[in-house]
């Protein structure tokens, strides 16, 4: 490692052992990132001026006044991102119809080499662009998706498969134009084979809450008699669908729930129409263990009630202040058997963290 991300490195690991060593955990298993051309998502806003175009990203100066950055290169994204950078800028250059009003270019890419491209204009998308735009996607080998204020048009595809390895299987993934993927997937990898290995093999039934597109829910199912998964927003539960079908499992039900909402229909106190149109009846599982991936508000308190009623508890979280909180009352059931850092977002101060929690 450069001395530079090693430094980043240490002072992620300091901070989270700092904060959280009033709860006596075990050692911090620490999963670092490559260097460079870890993240398989970028967004940039297309600068132009009266006879250039170019990658833009902006930061405040001392007095807080926004500074434009031009990107000619992007050494922190995925390298088949890196390379399809400056072909594409040459080519929307040369074509008028593409590069009029363009506003911002988002790539999204996959470990197997494939880019989905949207292109963000300030004006609508009409036919001429939509040629256009057709023959540059088959020019580049690329899909396109391009879209203005409410508009929205796919010329393949609005998503791409990625295949992530957790150990000796391969697993396929839908990632959806717009939906939230994981950004880094060489550490995603790495944190798919922790969660499975903090999960025993148990001939019980795992509640996944926050579920998202199935990340986590596909190689997990591998270790339960059967997984309730639970997501609220409609395209990550239709990408969970699809991803559990294509990879053949077939013990995975999917419940379009919020977390606060399976608390209550878990505990009798609402009906859902969604879990009868589904056929899903909570009360046939046996639930031993609960993996939770929450958003960086962390879990309500009602769900915190719940999860103390599960022997087993993975927690991954995006937001260690709000895992320092919620493990305020965790604790009161549970105790700390497996602590771990995943370094998502190098040269940032996010920290992506993991706790197993066994009951007392």
């Amino acid at each position: 490692m450069t001395s530079s991300y090693q430094q980043q490195l240490d002072a992620k690991i300091e901070r989270i052992q700092t904060q959280f060593s009033e709860f006596n955990p075990p050692s911090l298993e620490v999963f670092a990132s490559p260097e460079q051309h870890f993240r398989m998502r970028a967004e940039f806003r297309i600068w132009h001026t009266d006879d250039e175009m170019f990658y833009a990203m902006f930061e405040r100066d001392a007095d807080q006044q926004k500074k434009v950055i031009r990107i000619d290169e992007f050494p922190i994204a995925d390298q088949n991102i890196n390379t399809l950078m400056p072909i594409l800028l040459t080519e929307l250059k040369s074509n008028e119809v593409l590069a009029k009003r363009l506003f911002e270019v988002h790539f999204l890419a996959t470990l197997k080499g494939e880019i989905l491209v949207t292109l963000v204009y300030r004006a609508p998308l009409n036919e001429a662009w939509e040629t256009s735009a057709k023959q540059l996607a088959e020019q580049l080998n690329i899909k396109i998706v391009g879209r203005s204020r409410g508009q929205k048009l796919v010329l393949s595809d609005e998503f791409v498969i990625e295949e992530l390895q957790v150990f000796e299987r391969k697993f396929q993934y839908k990632q959806i134009e717009s939906s939230f993927t994981q950004p880094n997937a060489q550490v995603c990898q790495k944190m798919l084979e922790w969660a499975c290995n903090a999960a025993e093999s148990s001939e019980k039934d795992l509640l996944e809450l926050y579920c998202g597109n199935g990340n986590f829910t596909l190689p997990l199912s591998l270790k339960f008699n059967r997984v309730l998964a639970t997501e609220l927003a409609k395209s990550s539960v239709y990408a969970a669908q699809w991803n559990i079908q294509e990879n053949q499992i077939d013990n995975i039900q999917v419940a379009r729930l919020s977390a606060e909402e399976f608390t209550q229909a878990y505990n009798g106190e609402r009906e859902f129409r969604r879990l009868q149109e589904a056929e899903i009846d909570i009360q046939s599982y046996q639930f031993d263990s609960v993996f939770v991936d929450p958003p960086r508000a962390g879990i309500d308190d009602d769900t915190l009630k719940l999860l103390q009623g599960f022997n087993h508890i993975i927690y991954i979280s995006c937001n260690p202040d709000t895992l320092h909180d919620n493990l305020k009352t965790l604790l009161q059931t549970h105790k700390i058997v497996k602590f771990a850092m995943f370094d998502q977002f190098p040269y940032t101060h996010h920290i992506e963290s993991g706790v197993l929690l066994e009951k007392i």
